[in-house]
């Protein structure tokens, strides 16, 4: 997600947009982020089901059938949540409430980008108990999920505090929570 997002009263001031255009920026924003993170995804998840239909997978342990099905599961999970953002703006499009369907279409790409992760995770491990039934493997994939993490999670944070003035910073969690709204009669 957009750190922009936090800071909109800034954001929108400095950019002069109005709160339509800021939810239309935020869409299109969110939009190519999604189309990244799904590519990937769908790859994945298509190699995953075709694994079932090889001669080897006969050969699996119940343990590594097990941490397959989990990949799978968890895969279908991650597609779901990735490509989710598509139906809902589909559904509430023409309803006037496109910076409310931003944040929800944001809550389910980070959902999404949180199961990718277990899948990538989980993927990894099964190649490697299968590829060397050695030791290390939870070791590598442990250091694997490291670099995961400081690439997706620490070294954004670490940016969004390092250039992000102190009129800019906001609270992650008031990022996720829900904005009231005006109505017509301006409750």
């Amino acid at each position: 997600m957009p750190a922009a997002w936090a800071s909109e009263g800034a954001e929108q001031a400095r950019r002069q947009e109005s709160e339509a255009e800021r939810a239309d920026r935020q869409w299109n924003e969110l939009m190519q982020e999604v189309r990244v993170a799904q590519t990937g995804v769908q790859i994945l998840f298509g190699f995953l089901l075709s694994v079932a239909f090889t001669p080897a997978f006969g050969h699996l342990s119940d343990m590594d059938r097990i941490i397959y099905i989990t990949t799978v599961v968890l895969g279908a999970t991650a597609t779901g949540a990735l490509i989710a953002p598509v139906p809902f703006h589909r559904w509430v499009s023409g309803r006037s409430i496109k910076a409310q369907a931003v944040r929800w279409a944001a809550r389910l790409t980070f959902i999404g980008l949180a199961l990718l992760i277990a899948t990538l995770t989980s993927a990894l491990f099964l190649i490697l108990r299968v590829a060397t039934h050695d030791g290390f493997v939870p070791w590598l994939v442990g250091g694997v999920v490291a670099w995961y993490l400081a690439c997706w999670v620490v070294l954004p944070l670490w940016a969004r505090q390092r250039y992000t003035t102190l009129d800019h910073q906001a609270d992650p969690a008031v990022e996720l929570a829900p904005r009231k709204t005006s109505t017509a009669r301006g409750d």
